[in-house]
């Protein structure tokens, strides 16, 4: 050989692991956040996810977590990388090689590990998001709303991480070289990261700190906004989640050399926490990072169980079978049709009862909104015509429900849920208001009624609503019907029938959103000009106007303001309606999932890598190969099992607090409690799944190490 560059092609042949390594670790890190971002940008997914909602916050917290760790691993791999490099870095410059000619060589393989793994990435990483999206649509529910596309947009994202990958790994890759001290390179992959002692109180002193910190990142957005009045900057409540993320980090850190045992086992774990303690910081950076993506991983796994256990117990506690209203103006299916065609498909009516609504405004506290120095401020104002709700006669209720109401003039009750759960329905009108006469009437609201098919409306006193009704127009009039069938599960077909004869016949006025409100309509177009939810605007605001060729949807179904509840087509449709949702969360669990198997592999290979030699000693010491298994299996078990029990554990509670927290006065309701045993049933088969990836590690650090099972 005549060249360096010849010298330095043979060093690479030899350590061909190491280069493998590290271009693995950049290729999936670059593969899942494109998988993810083309994901989350879809037009498939924002068609579903509003802007602002609740479900778009938490698909972007969970993809920021994913960043987070990849961020991390990918840094830890290229540092691992140039740690093990250092030492043939070193003796090139002991025997006369220039700095330059080290670095030129070092950043051409550099340039194309980076470009060529993270370009790779970045090309499959939209092919594996539609191939993980099809496999959904085959196994769960395939429809024409499911068809995915791409936003090019999202390529964005995935450009900007695979750029700080590289110009990562070339800052790192020129710090090792720029070092002045030759032995000190030469020495460096031999140098360890170990964790000075630590004290035993970071054990329950991190464990209070990650309690809290959860429970503060939880209330801090309810406090500024219900107590202080005050819409914080994006991103400032995240500060109160800081507490929980120094208590893990204690936590991990105390687990890594204490333990949880105390000093019943120090002797006899001694080889296996000596070890582990030699490259601590290293791991606890890597523990952390896979708990955090576990209890994102876990966030989006949770969806579909609490969705679809509180769903289907919902459906089943409804009251009547079937139940639709409409506006007075429109020519709905009625009692005589309905029975008919129920005949045509073989269904037994067993009760049929209607009851016409009027449309009234209410009083209430008026949220006004003010720009300040501190940012967006909120006021109370009362107002007496504030928004609408429907309203039944007493006799109405008594008609529909069979439960007998009495009421005095002016006297009114609302209608919540069976749980108690009000959900955002505030049933204390103190002044009704004819809104096209003007007629007014203040009202004493008594305690609410519980009825889940008639929740968000008010029942009256029959005087009151007669006396009201004077001068209504037919769009300010509705009609409410329920009806019971013989066995309701045997009654698809016909509830499908008679769910497209009430959309057909619907006209284009009521195509209306759930929120959409006559009277803040009124308001916002007298103050901005428009009303947000009319379809001339829906596009401006991100939404998809409503719709009746896309009544299988799950934006019509879930948004229509007129959407039947038919018992039996609602269970049988549900996954289909949700599907959107259950997809998402789902391909964001398996991305979150996949990316903490890959660092606890990688981790665990490379604790076996590391300690080869020491290894080999306490062979040629005497010791055996069961001792041997155990040691290893102390090391591995660590990595895998920590963050496993503590992402779990916190993200669980953490959906406890939310269920006990959300509104309902009798805490977690009987759903709710079904969907956290529903949640244990995941936790327990993906527990299984990570012991099976523990179990395929543990047998391939086992064979690296040279021990025999």
């Amino acid at each position: 050989m005549r060249h360096f560059s010849e010298v330095y092609a043979l060093m690479r042949r030899k350590n061909r692991q190491q280069y493998a390594l590290l271009a693995g670790c950049c290729f999936f890190s670059v593969l899942l956040i494109t998988a993810y971002v083309c994901m989350m940008r879809a037009p498939t997914v924002l068609a579903v996810l509003p802007e602002g909602g609740d479900s778009r916050k938490q698909v972007m917290m969970i993809f920021v977590l994913a960043v987070i760790g990849c961020a991390v691993f990918t840094t830890y791999a290229a540092g691992l990388f140039f740690r093990q490099k250092s030492r043939e870095t070193g003796t090139f410059l002991a025997l006369g090689a220039s700095r330059a000619q080290v670095r030129g060589e070092l950043f051409r393989e550099l340039g194309v590990i980076s470009l060529g793994s993270c370009a790779a990435g970045a090309i499959l990483g939209g092919p594996l998001a539609w191939v993980l999206w099809q496999f959904f649509r085959l196994a769960v529910v395939d429809t024409e709303e499911m068809r995915l596309t791409f936003d090019p947009n999202a390529y964005v994202i995935s450009l900007a991480f695979s750029a700080f990958v590289i110009v990562m790994m070339f800052l790192l890759g020129g710090r090792s070289v720029r070092r002045t001290n030759i032995i000190d390179i030469v020495q460096e992959s031999h140098k360890s990261e170990p964790i000075r002692d630590v004290p035993r109180w970071y054990g329950p002193v991190g464990v209070g700190l990650l309690a809290l910190g959860v429970f503060l990142g939880y209330i801090a957005p309810n406090f500024f906004v219900g107590v202080l009045h005050w819409y914080p900057p994006e991103g400032l409540t995240a500060v109160f989640f800081l507490p929980a993320l120094i208590g893990l980090y204690m936590m991990l850190l105390h687990t890594v050399v204490n333990g949880w045992n105390g000093k019943k086992k120090l002797y006899k774990d001694l080889i296996a926490t000596s070890q582990m303690r030699f490259q601590g910081r290293q791991t606890v950076r890597n523990m952390l990072v896979m708990t955090l993506l576990i209890a994102g991983a876990y966030f989006g796994s949770f969806y579909t169980p609490m969705l679809g256990t509180g769903a289907m117990i919902g459906y089943d506690a409804r009251p009547v079978d079937y139940a639709y209203h409409f506006r007075a103006d429109q020519d709905i299916p009625m009692e005589d049709e309905v029975r008919a065609l129920a005949e045509e498909y073989g269904v037994t009516i067993t009760d049929f009862a209607a009851a016409p609504m009027l449309r009234l405004t209410v009083d209430g506290d008026n949220m006004i909104e003010e720009e300040g120095p501190v940012g967006v401020t909120w006021r109370e104002e009362y107002e007496e015509v504030l928004l609408s709700h429907l309203f039944l006669s007493a006799s109405g209720y008594e008609a529909l429900t069979g439960e007998r109401v009495e009421l005095a003039p002016g006297e009114v009750r609302g209608v919540i849920d069976v749980d108690g759960s009000a959900l955002g329905f505030s049933p204390d009108a103190t002044v009704l208001t004819n809104y096209l006469t003007g007629e007014r009437l203040p009202v004493t609201p008594l305690e609410p009624l519980r009825y889940d098919s008639l929740f968000e409306r008010y029942v009256m006193n029959d005087g009151d609503f007669v006396r009201l009704s004077a001068g209504l127009s037919d769009e300010w009039r509705e009609t409410q019907v329920c009806f019971n069938v013989e066995n309701c599960e045997e009654t698809y077909d016909f509830a499908k029938a008679l769910f497209n004869k009430i959309v057909d016949r619907s006209t284009i006025d009521v195509a209306q959103f759930s929120r959409w409100d006559p009277v803040l309509r009124d308001r916002r177009i007298a103050e901005e000009g428009r009303y947000f939810l009319d379809r001339e605007s829906c596009a401006e605001a991100g939404f998809t106007p409503i719709d009746y060729d896309q009544r299988d949807s799950s934006a019509f179904r879930l948004d229509w303001q007129y959407m039947p509840q038919f018992r039996v087509m609602d269970k049988a449709d549900f996954v289909k309606t949700a599907a959107v949702f259950i997809m998402l969360f789902a391909f964001v669990a398996v991305v979150c999932f996949s990316a903490v198997f890959v660092i606890a592999y990688t981790r665990c290979m490379t604790i076996a890598l590391t300690n080869r030699k020491v290894y080999d000693d306490l062979r040629h010491l005497g010791a055996s190969n069961a001792y041997l298994r155990r040691s290893v299996r102390g090391q591995v078990k660590r990595v895998f099992l920590v963050p496993a029990l503590v992402g779990t554990g916190v993200i669980y509670a953490f959906y406890v607090m939310i269920m006990y927290f959300n509104g309902s006065p009798a805490g977690i309701t009987p759903s709710e409690a079904a969907g956290l045993l529903a949640a244990l049933l995941v936790v327990a088969a993906v527990s299984t799944l990570i012991y099976g990836v523990y179990r395929l590690t543990f047998a391939q650090v086992c064979r690296a190490l040279e021990i025999r099972r």
